[in-house]
């Protein structure tokens, strides 16, 4: 281990503002995932394109914050920042109009973001973010150059007709961890042309152990019933934690963040759900995606990883 035991994870992909009824928020999957690891203290990166207009510097300021490396946050001269009109339903349940041709999807392969690759210990990517060819073939070549106990997660985001069998092949065949909700397991199978054999979470979370034999875990979030974990040895299963519902939009992606901080803290797997839950509830608990953090959860996930040994080497 280097002497610097705090973990480097990079999220590579998708920065976007959510249009919400209320108004924009700064967002996209894989810069939530990339701010809320920051602010559990850890080293994060991310890897994205913005536009040169007035949302592209609204989130460079927006983004600036401790442990957060933005140095590879690419300007685009010639696409505009991306957008994503969000509706909220009565249930308060988000649908999405993502815009086309904005600069996430032309994130340029430069020799900063390859010399990145061999020095992280986690990355994030996910499904979304590879809908494009340019983006597509910079995050596989960054997955790709990542070290051999690189933590490599695959945050399945299945958005039609964005998505089809290969781009969730290759990222399945690259990660060493998977997460996805509970509604998206059906139309995973249904693209890859598998059976879903059961209804049961951890029965299709195993079918994806044994068709996707690098991956070591996958983390299935269950919404309001909360989420479970499955190995191949072990199944880890957490309730959630009652709250008020306010704005769903980051949840998944905070799940996500606290879950790898868990993981690579050397928490056991059975605390694992519970912090990714006590992460997403809190912020769909909150408005926006990225809400600051309180230090009582700040100190509680701590609490839940204390002692662990970290799953992570230079």
């Amino acid at each position: 281990m280097s002497g610097n035991s705090v973990p480097r994870i990079v999220g590579i992909g998708e920065l976007l503002w959510d249009i919400l009824p209320n108004g924009p928020r700064l967002g996209g999957a894989l810069a939530n995932f990339a701010v809320f690891c920051a602010r559990l203290g850890d080293r994060a990166e991310l890897i994205t394109s913005i536009g040169d207009d007035d949302y592209g510097r609204t989130a460079s300021r927006v983004l600036a914050q401790p442990n957060l490396d933005l140095h590879n946050v690419q300007v685009s001269t010639t696409y505009p920042t991306g957008t994503v009109q969000v509706a909220l339903s009565s249930e308060n349940q988000p649908s999405y109009t993502i815009s086309t041709g904005v600069a996430w999807d032309y994130i340029q392969l430069t020799p900063e973001i390859s010399a990145s690759a061999p020095l992280a210990d986690a990355v994030c990517f996910g499904t979304l973010s590879q809908r494009s060819e340019v983006s597509r073939s910079t995050i596989r070549s960054f997955v790709e150059s990542t070290p051999s106990n690189c933590v490599r997660v695959c945050d399945v985001n299945i958005r039609m007709p964005y998505i089809g069998p290969e781009i969730l092949s290759w990222s399945m065949l690259h990660a060493t961890m998977i997460k996805i909700s509970e509604e998206e397991l059906p139309l995973v199978f249904s693209q890859l042309g598998r059976p879903l054999t059961s209804n049961m979470p951890q029965v299709a979370a195993r079918s994806l152990l044994a068709n996707f034999p690098q991956c070591q875990l996958v983390a299935v979030t269950l919404g309001a019933h909360g989420s479970l974990i499955v190995t191949r040895q072990e199944v880890h299963i957490h309730t959630g934690f009652p709250i008020k519902l306010v704005d769903p939009v980051g949840a998944g992606d905070a799940f996500t963040a606290g879950l790898v901080h868990a993981y690579l803290s050397g928490a056991p797997l059975a605390r694992m759900p519970e912090i990714g839950n006590l992460c997403g509830s809190f912020v769909a608990s909150q408005p926006g995606a990225t809400p600051l953090l309180p230090r009582d959860l700040i100190d509680m996930v701590s609490t839940l990883v204390d002692g662990g040994v970290p799953r992570f080497a230079r």
